[in-house]
């Protein structure tokens, strides 16, 4: 059997573009959800186990990022980067929700092994990210970012945030959101 490469690599990019198409939301519309859009709800864990709800977080801002998978090199990074600026932004008086595909077992071992003081939440089926309109990539979501005001509405929004220093950029862009 003669193989075409030409072939495979048409069928893998379409693989990986079909992925990578605009996100339908529940609410009909296409993308991510605008700036002023209200945010959906968004539940998960700290490492002792405590639940943390986005709208527990009413009054003051919230970041809700999304990422592929717990462990990778460019996630560690970005959860580490969250983690180490964790002071600053407890001053601020903004919570941090971390959002991926992984288990809550995933999850307890990621926010264990890396000390993380925040949520993050087992979005196994997807329901969360579709919520957001985060596009599946081929490896989880995509790697975005939602800054929430303290009235629950979407007040900025990053996509393909670089993990190294995207921690102090949502920080900054915190300052005089309430």
């Amino acid at each position: 059997m003669r193989r075409h490469p030409e072939v495979l690599f048409a069928l893998a990019f379409a693989a990986v573009a079909g992925c990578r198409g605009v996100a339908q939301r529940p609410d009909g519309e296409r993308g991510p959800l605008p700036t002023g859009a209200v945010a959906p709800e968004v539940v998960g864990y700290d490492a002792d186990g405590r639940e943390v709800r986005l709208s527990q977080q009413r009054g003051h801002p919230s970041v809700v990022y999304f990422y592929p998978r717990d462990g990778t090199p460019g996630c560690t990074k970005e959860a580490c980067a969250f983690r180490d600026a964790w002071a600053r932004f407890e001053q601020a008086h903004v919570a941090v929700i971390g959002v991926s595909a992984n288990s809550r077992d995933d999850h307890d071992a990621f926010l264990r092994g890396e000390h993380l003081p925040f949520a993050l939440v087992a979005d196994e089926r997807g329901v969360v990210a579709a919520a957001y309109g985060v596009r599946k990539g081929l490896f989880g979501d995509e790697r975005v970012t939602f800054l929430i005001d303290g009235e629950g509405r979407v007040a900025r929004y990053w996509p393909n945030v670089d993990p190294g220093v995207h921690a102090a950029e949502v920080l900054a862009a915190t300052e005089g959101i309430h």
